[in-house]
């Protein structure tokens, strides 16, 4: 008798109208002009570490999706960013920080992405990998203290707050180490097999802080690519510590029109 009421219950909730959540029922529809943004995180990070960056696009009615990379291994990481170009509505403009970067290069070719967004990221050539783009420049502080365990990368607190987040204030600095997801050392040394840099429009942030990947490392590789060079004087996790710019430089990407740029933004 209970189950049978209980099952009574949750049909005539399933029929009632659903309320609108808290976190969306302030948000604008999408904006028909507007691609759908696709995040792809870096090393070390997962999903939220777009959260600033998403919320504002959503708050301007652009459609977003964050990926969640395994990070087992560049094909691992590729495939799933597949699958959310093939979900995503329309248009796709990808966007990758860190080693994201070298995820959209080998993943950007689909024929639905109208555009490449780097927030300080690796950008592999054809038959080149993560780890070889990096010779013949500064190893960054953060990446001489790498630890491994079981052939995964990760970072220590102490690494986090004073070479990967350093910008962040203490308890945001707290939550993207107790967010850190490993990284599957070998992925380091897969080569790319296609660069859909050379075939996309595609824009490069700078962070002129890092203390992950070197920033002269950065401007040669948005040079190499062609890319339409921005910068922000902010650490590795600039869509965290410099949201606004980052998401003015993926609206310039989309088409639409930026967001106000801060005094800190050097948008050449």
């Amino acid at each position: 008798m209970l189950r049978s009421a209980s099952l009574a219950v949750l049909l005539a909730a399933a029929l009632l109208p659903a309320a609108p959540s808290a976190f969306g029922r302030d948000l604008p529809a999408a904006r028909a002009d507007a691609p759908t943004v696709v995040l792809v995180h870096g090393a070390f990070a997962d999903a939220s570490s777009w959260n600033a960056v998403a919320e504002r696009l959503r708050r301007m009615g652009v459609p977003v999706v964050a990926v969640d990379n395994p990070l087992t291994s560049l094909g691992d990481d590729v495939a799933a960013t597949r699958r959310a170009i093939a979900g995503a509505p329309g248009k796709v403009v990808l966007v990758g920080h860190s080693w994201g970067g070298t995820v959209i290069t080998e993943a950007g070719n689909d024929p639905k992405v109208s555009a490449l967004v780097y927030v300080a990221a690796f950008a592999p050539d054809v038959g080149q990998s993560s780890a070889q783009q990096g010779e013949g420049f500064p190893v960054a502080p953060g990446l001489q203290q790498l630890q491994e365990h079981d052939g995964f990368l990760s970072l220590s607190q102490q690494v986090v707050a004073a070479d990967f987040a350093q910008d962040l204030m203490p308890k945001q600095k707290r939550e993207v180490f107790a967010h850190q997801l490993p990284l599957k050392a070998s992925a380091l040394s897969e080569v790319v097999d296609t660069a859909a840099w050379r075939t996309r429009p595609s824009w490069y942030v700078v962070s002129r802080e890092d203390r992950m990947l070197s920033p002269p490392l950065q401007v040669a590789t948005a040079h190499r690519i062609g890319a339409e060079q921005r910068s922000v004087g902010a650490s590795h996790v600039s869509p965290l510590s410099a949201p606004a710019e980052v998401t003015a430089t993926i609206l310039e990407a989309a088409g639409l029109k930026p967001a106000d740029r801060s005094p800190g933004f050097d948008g050449g």
